[in-house]
């Protein structure tokens, strides 16, 4: 009895390699690139090993793949790698290149990169191509802060909506026209222009005038300015361009007044 327990041990043993030998990695991230169109080279990225951490913060390394899949030697290309986690929040980058790839031509690498929790997915955004391949760059953007006097007023920026200055933006090389509005305040346009030149780092302020005039803000999203002349308890009479308005007092929501001196004697 004694050797067919010893077999059952061995068996049992072997099966234990076996299934160790036999686990597979993860598969690689692989990311065709550009994304559209012919695939000019792709990149396959191993498991994110994490080799050491500090605090919040964690190191990892991969392997990567690079495969030229153009018909032309690709001389020097770098992409910056951005890396996310499951709420697809960027918590880190990195910087890769590759150089002297013939077509076809296959080259292996590790890379390493800090990030601020777990690595769920990446991305890769190109920053130095060959000039066959200019065109698939992004458009450079220049990052500004967008200020006004007072603060808190609403900004767009070629008439999307960027939010309540101070505000730290992304820009393009070109002419834009930047409008501010606040309540209380005259609305006011910017001119904008960045050249390609430009570096990022810089700021625009835009002082709002004070309204000249009572702001009438009515319950179906309208807004009136003019001089506001009364008010009883059902109805509101505004001077509009000379011209006296009366309204039912449950058309208004809100209205705000302008300081104005008292008359001289």
């Amino acid at each position: 009895m004694r050797p067919h327990k010893l077999a059952m041990w061995f068996t049992s043993l072997s099966f234990v390699f076996f299934t160790l030998a036999n686990a597979k990695e993860p598969p690689p991230q692989v990311i065709d690139w550009p994304a559209s169109g012919p695939t000019v080279v792709r990149f396959s990225f191993g498991k994110f090993k994490e080799i050491s951490s500090v605090g919040k913060q964690h190191v990892y390394t991969t392997d990567v793949t690079a495969e030229n899949l153009w018909s032309k030697r690709i001389s020097q290309a770098e992409f910056t790698l951005y890396v996310y986690d499951k709420a697809k929040v960027r918590i880190g980058e990195s910087w890769i290149a590759i150089s002297d790839v013939k077509p076809t031509g296959v080259v292996k690498f590790q890379t390493t990169i800090t990030a601020s929790g777990t690595i769920s997915s990446i991305e890769l955004i190109p920053q130095s191509l060959p000039t066959e391949l200019q065109p698939a760059l992004p458009p450079k953007t220049i990052s500004i802060t967008v200020n006004s006097v007072p603060q808190g007023a609403d900004v767009k920026m070629d008439g999307t909506p960027m939010g309540t200055t101070p505000k730290y933006v992304q820009v393009t090389p070109g002419k834009h026209t930047l409008v501010f509005s606040k309540e209380g305040f005259n609305p006011g346009t910017f001119p904008l222009e960045i050249t390609p030149n430009d570096v990022s780092g810089g700021s625009v302020s835009y002082e709002l005038g004070v309204s000249a005039h009572d702001t009438l803000e009515l319950r179906d999203g309208s807004v009136l300015s003019g001089d506001l002349q009364s008010m009883s308890a059902t109805e509101v009479f505004i001077r509009i361009g000379g011209a006296i308005q009366s309204l039912n007092r449950n058309q208004v929501k809100r209205i705000v007044l302008i300081q104005r001196d008292s008359p001289s004697e």
